[in-house]
């Protein structure tokens, strides 16, 4: 089963673009937690592939998929966006507004659908939490509710496969405290990468690998 990852930062997590290394081309974030898992059950079946790129925003996934996701053709595609949408408005104006994210991300969608009809779907909830990128303008991030509120709309809609990972992240950083969770508020530590791949592993179980 080769398993697709696509997304930002919170994918990417440093990856070896080179790819020539195996133990690096993963990243050190939660796509490495979930490889490690799937692996204790057979690491022959399962052949995991990172491609989130740090900034990207919806409209950045939808520029390369056909490169991306298309040509690689995995089994399942698991696809986490959000966060750059907000951050690039508030520090760059260049984000994307929400009726314009919901668009694209369902041509995204329906595109991916028609180039790769046996492949299944996984939206994950974009998320975050208070932290020294955040706290700059929190009520502005906490918008990020109103993106995955439509990530989960769109699952629902087509069908697909939808991850909720806001509240295990904020229900870990009550407990451990939030900078031990994402350390600036949107980056995952290892004990971040830890609970989105235990959330992602829980939808991926019941709905995917059924």
């Amino acid at each position: 089963m080769k398993i697709l990852f696509f997304g930002d930062s919170i994918t990417d997590a440093s990856r070896d673009r080179t790819e020539q290394d195996a133990n690096t081309r993963l990243g050190g974030g939660y796509v490495l937690q979930i490889a490690g898992r799937l692996w204790e059950r057979s690491a022959v079946e399962h052949d995991i592939v990172n491609r989130g790129i740090s900034g990207n925003r919806v409209v950045d996934l939808y520029a390369r998929v056909k490169a991306d996701v298309w040509n690689e053709r995995p089994d399942v595609l698991s696809i986490l966006v959000g966060v750059n949408s907000l951050w690039h408005e508030l520090f760059y104006r260049n984000g994307v507004e929400l009726p314009r994210w919901e668009r694209v991300y369902r041509m995204l969608i329906e595109d991916t659908q028609k180039a790769l009809p046996q492949t299944k779907i996984m939206l994950c909830e974009p998320f975050i939490e208070h932290g020294e990128v955040t706290d700059k303008d929190y009520a502005a991030f906490s918008r990020i509710a109103d993106y995955a509120a439509v990530a989960r709309k769109l699952a629902q809609e087509y069908g697909l496969c939808f991850v909720p990972l806001q509240a295990a992240v904020s229900d870990a950083a009550k407990q451990y405290g939030a900078a031990a969770i994402l350390r600036d508020g949107v980056h995952p530590t290892g004990a971040g990468s830890v609970v989105i791949a235990r959330e992602w592993l829980r939808a991926f179980d019941l709905s995917i690998n059924k």
